[in-house]
This record gives structure tokens, C-alpha cells and sequence, in this order.
């Protein structure tokens, strides 16, 4: 292909969280467009990256780690750094960050004059007590010769904070991938999980966190359970670099005070990841009244697989979807989160909303998205001011 780029993505780690997943499909559509992709990150667990890709894909070596989460993120910078200043990994056009570690470590590299510039992605930004991680998130935002938002939302944050640009890229769906045509895995993943038959199971993506507002989703859950005692909540993920040791402890006291029976919520951890498209079409609904968040790409995978979607009526939620789209909830009150989880079972309602679910994913493709950075990385061939 004429022009065509080598890419250098780096992600935070090899597992499925949103920014990860961002930065694998992204690779897949570059590559699909002729483009010479390659997604980095350090690999803790030596499993690789929790899914098979199109794009060259590395492994970069991980230093042992406590739990401490400021050493640990100073570890995986220097992690980044050492295995770019070979020369022989740094055959690249383009340098693309998805996050503060390898932010970070493009950074350091450029002020050496190992590259020459990089583009962050600021998906979303985390408020840290420690300043030291606060410093690094900024400098990973601040030293980017450009930066790209998921959302407008994150966009305009980054204006009235940074008083920096950012272009505007979106997200996607594999809609090939998730799907409601039934396939092999769907009676592998009941079993798996012993499903109740019969259950109508609500389902949350992204583990127990306090941004994905776990705790007010399990009262909710409650008030729910008492009008739909077949009911049930699965959560599912939770893979993450940050510690949630302490908000864990406080969702596992109140379920364990919450008087619902045995096997009325499972939380899975994480799961294979050709399993998660069943999991999907295994929900009666997805479940997600998160409070932050880039963009929200479950939101996405729920309605590829033809499942309606609850969640928060903020942005960036409100960006993508309008008022008919999903079963709308006030996140910080349980009553209208479990309100929204009961209109799921209005018939006619839920046909509404499977078939526009469906529109909408179809209108989120990753090569649009690929196409947005494609517009920029040519000028990262040379040093750029932004």
C-alpha cells in the first residue's frame, strides 16, 4: 500500500478493559486498511493478550510488582522504556498511547530523542489521591504532540482543563463477533455458570468498582428481586491495574446482608473472550449505571447481540443514544435504577429497543474510527505543536 504506516499502539495491559479493547480493534482496522499496526503492552501474567488479533501484536516484559499501585505504574513505565530504547523495537512511523503509563513512557522517550512525537488517547481520566500518579496522568496528557477523546465529553475536558485540543474519534463494534446468532458457546457458558433456567438475568460488565457503581446496583437489584424473584444479576470482568480492595470488601458486606438467596447474583470474574458474546445473548438486559466513563463500549456489545440496554442518562451515554435508545436511569438512586431494570420486561418495549440496538451498532464501525486517526498520524511523521 502507498503510504502506508507503521503504527506503534500501546496499551496499559494484555486484559479486557475498555482501553485495551479500543487499541486492539483500532490495530485490526488499521491493518484491515493496509497499515502496518502493531499493539504493545506489558505482559504481567506471560498469557498474552486476552484475545486473537489481526495486527502484529507485542508482549513487552513486566518487572515483578507488589500491590502498590504508584510502584507499580512506575515500574511499568521503566518496563516500557527499556525495551524501546533498543533500537530494533522502535521501527515505527507512528507512536500512539492509550493511556498514562505508556503516555509516560513516550514521553521520557521523546525528551531523549529516541521518537520524535506521539498521540495520546484520553479515554477517561482518573481522580488519584497520590500525587505522584496525579503528575504522571498530567504529564501523559500534556506532553502528547496531539491528543484524541472517545467522546465529546472527554473532549471538551480536556479544552477547559488542558486548554488543549483533542480530536474527536469515537468507537466501534465487531459486529461479526457480537451478534444474537446463537453458536456453540452459548450452552458451554450456562454451564459454565449453572444458570437458573428460566432466570431472566440481568447482566453488568466491568467487575465490582466503585465507577461502575456496583454497590447501588445491587440494591437496586434488590427492589427488583422482590417483584421478579426468577431474576438474576451476573458481573462479569473486572480485571484492572488499580487497586478496588476496598470498595470489594464494602459490595461483599452488603450482599452479604442483602437477604437474597443463594445464586441470585454471580460474579464471574473474567471470562474467555469467545465466551462473551454468549454471555451477552444470555442477558435479559445489561445492566450498567456506571458514573464514569470514556465511552461505554459494552453499551455497544450489549445491542450488537440484540439485549437492551439500562444505563446512566449522562453523557457520554447521551452523546450516542437518544431518548428511545435504552431504558434511562438516574445512577445515584437505586429506585431508578431498578424502575428502568423493570421496564425491560414490558414487551413491546424491549422489541423497540432490540431492533434500534441494533441500528446503532450497526452505525459504530471501527474502520470510521480508523479512518479519524489515520487524518492525524501523518503528521506525526515530524514533530507537531498542538
Amino acid at each position: 500500500m502507498r503510504n502506508a504506516l507503521r503504527i506503534a499502539i500501546l496499551a496499559h495491559s494484555t486484559n479486557p478493559r475498555g482501553g485495551v479493547v479500543h487499541a486492539l480493534e483500532l490495530g485490526d482496522a488499521l491493518t484491515r486498511l493496509g497499515h502496518q499496526a502493531t499493539v504493545h503492552a506489558p505482559d504481567a501474567k506471560g498469557t498474552g493478550f486476552f484475545r486473537t488479533t489481526l495486527c502484529g501484536t507485542s508482549c513487552v516484559p513486566a518487572s515483578p510488582v507488589g500491590r502498590d499501585v504508584t510502584a507499580m505504574v512506575e515500574t511499568r513505565i521503566v518496563d516500557y522504556i527499556r525495551y524501546f530504547e533498543r533500537p530494533q523495537n522502535r521501527r515505527f512511523d507512528v507512536w500512539h498511547a492509550q493511556d498514562g503509563i505508556s503516555g509516560n513512557a513516550l514521553a521520557t522517550l521523546k525528551a531523549r530523542g529516541l521518537i520524535p512525537a506521539f498521540a495520546r488517547t484520553v479515554h477517561h481520566v482518573d481522580m488519584f489521591d497520590d500525587a505522584r500518579l496525579a503528575a504522571l496522568q498530567t504529564r501523559s496528557i500534556a506532553a502528547a504532540d496531539c491528543r484524541f477523546a472517545v467522546s465529546r465529553m472527554w473532549r471538551d475536558w480536556l479544552v477547559r482543563e488542558f486548554g488543549r485540543e483533542a480530536h474527536l474519534v469515537g468507537n466501534g463494534v465487531d459486529t461479526n463477533r457480537f451478534s444474537s446468532v446463537p453458536d456453540a458457546t452459548d450452552a458451554e457458558l450456562r454451564a459454565r455458570l449453572n444458570l437458573p433456567d428460566g432466570a431472566s438475568m440481568f447482566l453488568a460488565v466491568g467487575g465490582v468498582e466503585e465507577r461502575k457503581n456496583t454497590i447501588r446496583l445491587l440494591a437496586a437489584f434488590r427492589i427488583l428481586h422482590a417483584q421478579h424473584p426468577s431474576s438474576c444479576l451476573v458481573i462479569a470482568g473486572g480485571a484492572s491495574l488499580l487497586d478496588h480492595n476496598r470498595y470489594q470488601a464494602r459490595f461483599a458486606l452488603a450482599l452479604a446482608q442483602s437477604g437474597l438467596p443463594d445464586g441470585a447474583v454471580i460474579c464471574t470474574g473474567t471470562l474467555p473472550q469467545d465466551l462473551m458474546p454468549a454471555l451477552y445473548r444470555a442477558a435479559h438486559a445489561l445492566v450498567f449505571p456506571s458514573t464514569k466513563e470514556g465511552f461505554g463500549l459494552v453499551v455497544l456489545e450489549a445491542m450488537a447481540s440484540g439485549v437492551p440496554v439500562v444505563t446512566s442518562c449522562m453523557a457520554p451515554f447521551t452523546e450516542y443514544l437518544g431518548d428511545g435508545d435504552a431504558l434511562w436511569c438516574n445512577p445515584f438512586e437505586p429506585a431508578s435504577i431498578s424502575a428502568a431494570m423493570a421496564a425491560s420486561f414490558d414487551v413491546r418495549r424491549r422489541e423497540c429497543l432490540i431492533t434500534g440496538g441494533r441500528g446503532i451498532a450497526a452505525r459504530h464501525d471501527w474502520t470510521a474510527t480508523a479512518h479519524a486517526h489515520i487524518k492525524i498520524y501523518d503528521k506525526l511523521r515530524e514533530p507537531i505543536h498542538a
